[in-house]
């Protein structure tokens, strides 16, 4: 009997976000082994016990070779992609804290296999760190594989006699397809039961992949003999073939299988030979190769020459280099010059090597251009086919681009339309196929001597036109596979921020940018305030805070009103580091401690705040902190003051009425604004807003001068300089 080895793949738990680009989907990585006849998924899905934990709805996709392309927000894709719907199932998490569900596919494809889980849509409520705990909801997925370790072998041209035992257990041979194999045929004949019965088999081609299988099925009965015919199967790949028994239970079947395929030769030059052409001189320069070499190369350089040996050939190969750029960067590069010969008798090849592993994680693009002056008939077509695994050879019978296990994709110039554009997202792990032919409309005869000039551009880019104007384009990985996503911005989505459903106008946005920077003018009043009591220290704080406040909303923006007069990070920075400081300073001012205690305070407190910023920018207690502890200085301060002079600190009622309460509610109202009404979508006039409530709560709060500093007497002060400095001992310590 066959030897079955069961396996088992595991990957750490992941926490799941809610979706708003592609980096917020999980994913997960596995490589299926060869010869393995049944894959189970083991999806553990999990959530937190805590009231804010609700029932809640999980993604999960799965895909064979790259990384599924998915759209849950319903947005558009770049124009000239083409795209087919990802193979996903829903996990609900209602009141049980976990989820446990299997997924099973018999007979999958080997390679990459990739899994991508996300929850619903993010929500546009800006959360503020800290203020809220959000529900962790954990997903983790486990693959469990059942591998036959003596897979038989089914030799092309060699009949093999084979016994499936029982329906319930199938026989699994597999057949290696060589390189140029245009078609495979599949023959079972002399179908015997062991109860002499009339025959049923069932004969399943080729391996589940996801989300669209191309198994083909045959199913025979009775005693006839029957076949199936193959076009274009996977080259230089493993075949595997599932016979069933449809009989009854005891029943054992003896069938004979026989492959046979039919191979197409190339016409023109290897790439190996070509190269050797284009470096005649080096070749010749070694006496002990030069006869060799001279005579490959010779007869290479001969070959595209010779155009009856051309088109007696069922394909011409054009050499192709692939030349690595970058982490998922590759461009492709024709030997023989961009443009390459088209015909009508056989179809023009072009190899594009995507079989690293680490390729699938990018976008595969691929643009044809017609030399018009090339093509003597008005009518005639080029018509491609873009195919993984194996190409598509004939062209003028097939426009649907489809092979024996793969769906292709189609492109096509003429003169009206010379140019063509094709986007693959996330092109699956194999060798892809560029396949070119001219097409004729009937009835031109000289459509066979004609020849059209195509100029071929390939290369993979991690995201297709670097997400334009409105996006950014990011690496991800996931342990140590990398891929690419764009996250949008000014309301743009898609998969390449070209959908312009929710973008905001250019208006918009230049009105966005000017409330979030002039909304930082509010401070002039505080500064002001600051200035002319003497608080010349909190006043350079509330400078350097409106400047860079200014300039990092300036920089900040996602549209094109952008103005960056250095790096970003700096400017967020700066911005909150003045935020946090200009809070620190003016709670101390209003606590009236002395002087030397108030600078060190605020010397130190600026050093703390500093440190725990670059711990964490936007954790709540970066800004709670330093205002609490503030707090408490001051009211320790308004005590102290309150129980040496025996009544209330302030004593004012006028100070308390037109001055503290108003800040004070200013105050309230401004971190009510920032901590609970800004969205995504109204964030420019809510934190416009923010910027004005607390700048005029800082010219409410601001305590009035010292008693013995006298107004600012500018005149004065201009023409005698000489009284700028007046003895302060003498005030400070004078009795009275």
């Amino acid at each position: 009997g066959s030897l079955y080895v069961s396996e088992y793949f595991s990957q750490s738990a992941q926490k799941l976000s809610f979706y708003s680009w592609y980096g917020n989907a999980k994913l997960f990585h596995f490589h299926v082994p060869e010869d393995t006849v049944l894959l189970r998924w083991l999806l553990q899905a999990s959530r937190g016990k805590g009231p804010e934990c609700t029932s809640m709805e999980i993604t999960v996709h799965f895909r064979h070779g790259a990384p599924p392309v998915i759209n849950p927000l319903g947005t558009r894709f770049p124009a000239n992609a083409t795209v087919r719907p990802s193979y996903n199932i829903s996990i609900t998490l209602s009141s049980a804290v976990q989820n446990t569900t299997f997924v099973n596919v018999t007979t999958p494809a080997a390679g990459d296999w990739f899994i991508a889980a996300h929850l619903p849509e993010a929500a546009s409520r800006i959360e503020v760190k800290g203020f809220s705990t959000p529900c962790p909801y954990m997903f983790q997925a486990d693959m469990f594989v059942l591998r036959l370790t003596d897979m038989p072998v089914l030799e092309p041209g060699v009949p093999m006699p084979h016994t499936v035992v029982s329906p319930v257990k199938p026989l699994h041979v597999k057949v290696f397809v060589p390189k140029h194999a245009a078609g495979m045929r599949f023959e079972l004949r002399s179908c015997v039961t062991s109860e002499h019965k009339a025959c049923a088999v069932r004969v399943v081609l080729g391996s589940i992949t996801l989300p669209q299988s191309f198994q083909r099925i045959l199913t025979c009965t009775g005693n006839i003999n029957c076949s199936l015919a193959l076009d274009s199967p996977p080259w230089e790949k493993w075949l595997q073939i599932m016979v069933e028994s449809l009989g009854t239970a005891n029943a054992s079947v003896s069938v004979e299988m026989l492959a046979s395929f039919t191979v197409c030769r190339p016409g023109s030059a290897s790439s190996f030979l070509t190269f050797i052409s284009l470096n005649q001189s080096q070749a010749s320069a070694r006496p002990g190769s030069a006869g060799a070499a001279g005579s490959s190369a010779q007869s290479a350089g001969e070959a595209p020459h010779n155009m009856s040996g051309q088109r007696s050939s069922c394909l011409q190969n054009q050499p192709v280099v692939r030349e690595d750029l970058d982490v998922v960067s590759v461009r492709y590069r024709l030997l023989n010059g961009p443009s390459v010969p088209v015909n009508s008798l056989s179809p023009t090849l072009l190899l594009l090597n995507l079989n690293t592993g680490m390729d699938s994680g990018g976008s595969l693009v691929v643009n044809l251009l017609l030399n018009k002056t090339s093509v003597s008939l008005a009518n005639a077509t080029v018509v491609a086919c873009v195919s993984p695994a194996s190409p598509v050879l004939s062209l003028n019978a097939t426009r649907n681009c489809s092979t024996a296990f793969s769906q292709g994709y189609p492109l096509s110039v003429g003169t009206s339309s010379a140019e063509a554009t094709l986007i693959v997202l996330y092109p699956q792990t194999s060798d892809w196929f560029l396949s070119l032919q001219l097409l004729c409309p009937k009835g031109q005869g000289e459509c066979n001597t004609a020849e059209a000039k195509v100029t071929v551009f390939t290369y993979l880019t991690p995201c297709f036109n670097d997400c334009g104007p409105y996006g950014q384009c990011s690496l991800l990985r996931r342990h140590g596979y990398l891929y690419a996503g764009c996250s949008c911005k000014a309301g743009w989505g898609g998969w390449s921020c070209t959908d312009d459903t929710k973008a905001q106008s250019i208006s918009a946005q230049n009105l966005a940018t000017l409330l979030l920077t002039l909304s930082n003018l509010m401070f002039l009043p505080a500064i002001t305030v600051a200035v002319y009591r003497y608080y010349l220290v909190e006043a350079s704080v509330y400078t350097y805070t409106m400047f860079f406040s200014t300039f990092y909303h300036a920089c900040d923006q996602p549209g094109i009103a952008v103005m960056c007069i250095m790096d970003y990070d700096t400017l967020q920075y700066c911005d909150f580091l003045g935020s946090v400081v200009s809070i620190w300073v003016t709670i101390l001012c209003m606590a009236r401690v002395k002087k030397i205690l108030k600078y060190v305070l605020f010397i130190l407190g600026t050093l703390l705040i500093a440190m725990s910023l670059q711990l964490d920018r936007r954790g709540v207690w970066n800004m709670m902190g330093p205002c609490l502890f503030a707090l408490v200085i001051m009211i320790a301060a308004w005590v102290h003051h309150g129980t040496k002079r025996r009544h209330c600190y302030p004593s004012s009622w006028k100070r308390w009425v037109f001055y503290l309460l108003p800040g004070i509610t200013l105050a309230f109202i401004a971190i009510s604004v920032y901590a609970f009404m800004e969205t995504n979508e109204n964030y420019y006039y809510t934190h416009s807003i923010w910027h004005v409530l607390v700048a005029c709560s800082v010219a409410f709060l601001l305590p009035p001068r010292d008693k013995h500093k006298k107004p600012w007497a500018w005149p004065q002060k201009l023409t005698c300089r000489y009284q700028i400095c007046q003895n302060d001992r003498e005030e400070l310590y004078a009795v009275t």
